[in-house]
């Protein structure tokens, strides 16, 4: 990739005094505007002291660059020395190689987070564990566009049951057998990451281009160089297995505790992989905001710092091995849209020969990998809003549509697929009649709660009602009780509120919806982020996460 240089007279030193430059010549200032000779200086006044003074000056600004470029060049050589690397691909049937020329092409890094207890990381885990590779606890599919200008992270479960390819360890030359089936993140104790890069290549008929694997140290110090990172819950979280112990509300965490964040499996959602990884998401997405927010990308000192952290606790494949690289595609990602970052989560069912383990979802998941394929734009808006909208009341309504299913079944003409198409919006409209909804308001913002009551009343939820709250949340959220999924999904519509931020709830009856500080105006919103029938979020959005036994 073209790297831009900085001309050596791009940015020209402005003089800092009036003193001589010299201690002879004239002052600086008299150097930038000289005396003129009817005021007193001579004839020569200003001439050969002034080029003297700007050869000088020449002088000094040619060695602060010198001095500049050997200080840029030993931290260089200091990043250099703290990155591991190691092949990238280790698929023992001779897996296609990366293009070399990323110039104009999609960009596809996979980022592990690694278990192992070994080194600085044995205070995680007991001695025993230190004699094992790891698995991988993280898995992230990051796909760069073409363009530089998206951004999509696709989260594959650890407990998600693929093939795994034979792959050849690169320091033993062990060939470790194919499985017909296993664990994702087991793929990495078969020669390192590049067995995951095979692993991953042949689910997603992808080319992964590079890898960077991080441990345990690499979150607890990272966090700690931001200065932390918000996180949001719904109710306060106690889990002694992670040591995650957060207030309900927006905490700002690190070190520990932000590791315990992302690792907890028994603190959110149902207590499986899909809840933690949905955590995992909303703490990448608040520190992608953190980092925007700040400037870091422009604070050298700063971004220095954060370089240090990172390249002590990462390992790379051997082309990304290079620091100059690495700043290269850091330089180009710092004015991506937050909008524009997706976070979504490869579709998944339960493994069908043991459910307490996940398969691909094929009927979803194929057509994701397409789009990755074809450098396609996650964020984009669906291509017909109100026939989403349509889908889904149509939808929340299954229960009371008899007559629509049987009109289903059959082949219509196009007279009739408008005749049932209106049926199912009527009868989707006055459904919205049998559905508890409460409206709460969290926003800081006097009588939101009621503004929206009022505005679902008249939409047809003639059961919607403001209910009292206290404190405040930072995104909208619906909640839905035992059955009332779909009618909370379709309620969403109606507002514009995201998937993402439709979840379910333990003791509720009907629907909830709880106005948060994005949603201040109006009566629907307007975020421009979509990710349609995707499992995720972009990068600008605000989610709290629900603690286990609230599902």
């Amino acid at each position: 990739m073209s790297r831009r240089h900085v001309a050596d007279d791009e940015h020209p030193v402005e003089p800092l005094t009036d003193e001589p430059v010299d201690g002879h010549g004239p002052t600086r200032a008299e150097a930038k505007h000289p005396v003129p000779k009817h005021l007193g200086r001579g004839s020569h006044a200003g001439r050969e002291p002034r080029h003297r003074g700007l050869k000088i000056t020449a002088l000094v600004v040619a060695l602060l660059m010198v001095a500049g470029a050997v200080f840029a060049g030993v931290q260089v050589m200091r990043l250099q020395g703290n990155l591991v690397s190691k092949p990238l691909n280790l698929d023992a049937a001779g897996g296609s190689s990366a293009d070399q020329n990323l110039d104009h092409q999609p960009i596809q890094i996979l980022v592990l987070g690694t278990d192992t207890r070994t080194g600085s990381d044995s205070r995680f885990g007991n001695p025993s564990d230190s004699s094992t590779a790891g698995n991988s606890d993280v898995m992230m599919l990051v796909q760069i566009s073409a363009d530089r200008k998206r951004v999509a992270v696709v989260s594959f479960p650890r407990d998600l049951m693929v093939h795994i390819p034979a792959c050849k360890d690169p320091e033993s030359g062990k060939v470790y057998p194919a499985k017909a089936m296993g664990q994702l993140n087991s793929a990495l104790a078969s020669g390192g990451p590049g067995c995951t890069v095979a692993a991953i290549n042949r689910l997603t008929g992808l080319n992964i281009d590079h890898f960077m694997m991080a441990d345990f140290n690499a979150v607890t110090e990272l966090s700690r160089t931001l200065g932390g990172v918000d996180v949001c819950v719904n109710q306060a979280i106690d889990d002694p297995d992670s040591g995650l112990k957060l207030p309900a509300g927006v905490s700002s965490i690190e070190g520990d505790q932000a590791l315990a964040f992302l690792r907890t499996r028994h603190g959110f959602g149902n207590g499986g992989d899909e809840g933690r990884i949905r955590a995992q998401q909303s703490f990448l997405a608040s520190m992608v905001r953190k980092v925007k927010s700040q400037g870091t990308l422009t604070d050298v000192p700063r971004l220095y710092s954060i370089a240090e952290t990172i390249t002590k606790n990462l390992t790379v494949d051997d082309q990304l091995a290079q620091i100059p690289a690495l700043i290269n595609l850091a330089t180009q990602l710092q004015n991506i849209d937050l909008s524009r970052v997706a976070f979504v989560t490869a579709p998944v069912e339960p493994y069908t020969a043991d459910p307490n383990r996940l398969q691909l979802k094929a009927s979803a998941a194929n057509p994701l990998f397409a789009r990755l394929r074809a450098d396609e734009d996650l964020t984009a808006k669906q291509a017909s809003p109100s026939a989403s909208a349509s889908s889904a009341s149509s939808s929340a309504t299954a229960s009371h549509a008899a007559t629509h299913s049987a009109t289903a079944s059959a082949t219509p003409s196009a007279s009739s697929s408008a005749t049932a198409t209106a049926t199912d919006t009527q009868q989707a409209v006055a459904a919205r009649a049998d559905v508890p909804v409460a409206i709460r308001n969290v926003s800081g913002t006097t009588g939101r709660d009621k503004t929206i009551a009022a505005a679902l009343v008249k939409d047809g939820y003639t059961q919607a009602a403001a209910e009292t709250a206290t404190g405040t949340r930072p995104g909208t959220q619906v909640f839905y009780g035992a059955g009332y999924e779909d009618q909370a999904r379709a309620l969403a519509t109606v507002l514009g509120i995201s998937r993402v931020q439709v979840v379910p709830a333990a003791n509720l009856n009907g629907v909830r919806v709880d106005i948060g500080k994005d949603f201040t105006t109006g009566t629907k919103m307007t975020s421009g982020s979509d990710l349609g029938d995707l499992n995720g979020q972009t990068a600008d959005q605000q989610t709290c996460q629900s603690a286990f036994g609230n599902y």
